[in-house]
């Protein structure tokens, strides 16, 4: 059975360096952020193998990969996210993050009261599952590592089979993260300005003020405390942002052998090794240095701080942040 490596994070968690060290391991492959919506113009958007996402050749070997399994895919319009079930009665039931077990469950109910969900999950969760499968074949490996971080679609993947899930659970300090949300094209895309917004240039990610940049952290992460109880997974590793920075060759290690995999001596240049990876626009950066980003402690201001506090301090306390 193909195994899935999925991360579940608040968005600009550190979720993009994670996955592309993981890549590094010999029989694994990193496929990012496998619901593939808001890449734009197809022919402007890059992947992190730097060529256009329309002329990548793994792309296209995966896109034939999938037409071999019965699927009319093409990745710039995967058709894998619930957004492409044609029902407002789906979407607005969808809107909210996963809830506690008793509230997803009566959600669960809701949604298969609808023929369109009925329909539209099973074919998205066919699809999703051999976009998967066909991905392992391209890059010939045991294991592809998702960054999607939806939970919702985590969730339905868990129950509808198909592949053994490991999930790798991924904190990062909530004072961080609201940074890139205020100012996601200087603390949450690639450092060339040519390559944001999905490698044009430009920004895809509106700027956010500190009392909903915080609500935003704290509402990811609530949710991954509601979602991780209900999955039907093989196991869950946690790790910090900061703990992967400081050790990365043991945070890693750590999530290899929880998922099966042979532990590694050592990372080396991992920009060096050929990555296909789309989501966020650091993948485009090509040094391979790892850098602890605390930028947020000489950016933020005390007024700043004391609205992050307010709105999501005591969360911030509780994962171990003072």
């Amino acid at each position: 059975m193909t195994r899935l490596m999925y991360v579940v994070a608040a968005s600009h968690s550190g979720s993009t360096l994670l996955s592309m060290l993981l890549n590094t391991h010999p029989r694994a492959a990193t496929a990012g952020e496998l619901k593939a919506v808001n890449l734009g113009d197809p022919a402007r958007y890059r992947c992190s193998c730097h060529e256009f996402i329309m002329h990548c050749e793994h792309w296209l070997r995966v896109n034939a990969a999938m037409k071999a399994r019965g699927h009319d895919f093409r990745i710039w319009d995967a058709q894998t996210h619930f957004d492409s079930i044609d029902s407002a009665y789906v979407q607005r039931l969808l809107r909210p993050l996963v809830r506690p077990g008793g509230l997803e469950m009566m959600r669960q109910l809701a949604l298969k009261l609808s023929p369109a969900w009925r329909q539209g999950n099973r074919r998205l969760m066919h699809r999703s599952v051999d976009l998967v499968r066909s991905f392992a074949e391209v890059a010939d490996v045991d294991v592809v590592v998702e960054s999607s971080k939806i939970g919702q679609r985590l969730l339905q993947l868990s129950r509808h089979g198909g592949l053994q899930i490991h999930v790798v659970r991924m904190i990062r300090d909530g004072r961080a993260v609201a940074l890139t949300y205020m100012r996601p094209g200087e603390f949450a895309d690639a450092k060339d300005e040519k390559l944001r917004g999905g490698g044009c240039g430009g920004y895809r990610d509106s700027e956010l003020p500190m009392a909903d940049a915080a609500r935003e952290w704290r509402r990811s992460n609530e949710e991954a405390e509601a979602l991780l109880p209900q999955l039907d997974v093989a196991s869950i590793t946690t790790v910090r942002y900061e703990d992967l920075c400081r050790n990365p060759t043991t945070t890693l290690n750590q999530i290899y052998t929880d998922a099966g995999l042979d532990p590694i001596a050592e990372i080396g240049a991992f920009k060096d090794v050929p990555h296909h990876v789309i989501g966020n626009g650091m993948r485009l950066d090509r040094e391979s240095h790892i850098t602890l980003d605390e930028r947020w402690r000489s950016t933020l201001s005390e007024e700043e701080l004391a609205v992050f506090d307010e709105v999501a301090g005591e969360l911030n306390r509780q994962y171990g942040y003072a």
